[in-house]
């Protein structure tokens, strides 16, 4: 009698509930960790590569880089061959490469943006089937850009330095583009709108980090800050603490339970009726 009273008493759905739980805090705890240790290698690699020279991305027709591009500043291995459209180099994030192109005489989009609080369009150009982001534009500039000069003459072909960055996917719910101007960075139909071919298109953006047009003052040249936010570790403690948590209230309810041994007044009855 006492041990299928036990049996029946024991919480087994509660023991299984609580285990669950335990187990599902304590798994998202450790992801969050993983996470964590992910997080701290991207930005090690980011700022190794963002102080790295920076490299050719092709080596330019013009044979000599914009006097912008000091010739310490460019790393001289590796030097790339020629690559063709199947061959698209894949950069590591915040990579910081030399691209060179005829500025002047590329067609451009408008992206519709905001820097540093401010309205305004950032500038996208194709070039050597990647997308250069040449800068911002501020709504109401004091000299409105209709055409982007090259700053050599004739329009020779001229270098900058740009940081590679994988942009994320556009939202579903992003305005669809019109008259040149995208709502959404949607990289494909950019690269559409420019007259590239999105299936060779090299799935970065190169942020260019000097001006392609000194003479229009209003072109703001910078990438766009990385946000890093490695609250991680705060997370996991949040999910371990559940976890704790849960096993405490299991043991607590344990605790509190009524003995599973039978009563006093239950022993007495039952030897009443044993002596009757």
């Amino acid at each position: 009698m006492t041990t299928e009273a036990t049996r029946a008493r024991f919480p087994w759905g509660l023991t299984v509930v609580c285990a669950l739980a335990f187990v599902l805090l304590a798994s998202l705890g450790v992801w969050q960790v993983q996470r964590m240790q992910w997080k701290q290698a991207l930005i090690a690699q980011a700022e190794a590569v963002a102080t790295a020279p920076p490299v050719p991305l092709y080596p330019p027709r013009s044979a000599r880089p914009s006097a912008r591009v000091e010739a310490s500043a460019v790393a001289p291995e590796p030097q790339p061959a020629a690559t063709t459209l199947q061959e698209l180099p894949k950069f590591p994030e915040f990579q910081r490469v030399v691209v060179a192109c005829n500025w002047e005489t590329r067609g451009y989009v408008r992206l519709r943006s905001i820097h540093e609080g401010v309205a305004g369009d950032r500038i996208i150009t194709l070039c050597q089937q990647f997308l250069v982001d040449r800068g911002f534009v501020p709504d109401g500039a004091t000299r409105p850009i209709t055409r982007l000069y090259s700053s050599e003459p004739g329009g020779r072909e001229i270098a900058v330095i740009a940081q590679a960055r994988t942009t994320p996917l556009p939202s579903p719910f992003a305005l669809a583009a019109r008259d040149g101007i995208f709502y959404s960075r949607d990289n494909k139909a950019i690269v559409k709108a420019l007259g590239g071919d999105p299936g060779h298109f090299g799935s970065q953006v190169l942020f260019a980090e000097q001006s392609t047009a000194p003479e229009a003052p209003a072109l703001i040249a910078e990438p766009p800050p990385a946000a890093f936010s490695n609250n991680h570790l705060g997370y996991a403690l949040t999910w371990f603490g559940l976890a704790l948590a849960v096993l405490g209230f299991y043991i607590a309810l344990l605790r509190r339970k009524p003995s599973l041994k039978p009563s006093r007044s239950e022993g007495e009855a039952s030897g009443t009726k044993e002596s009757s």
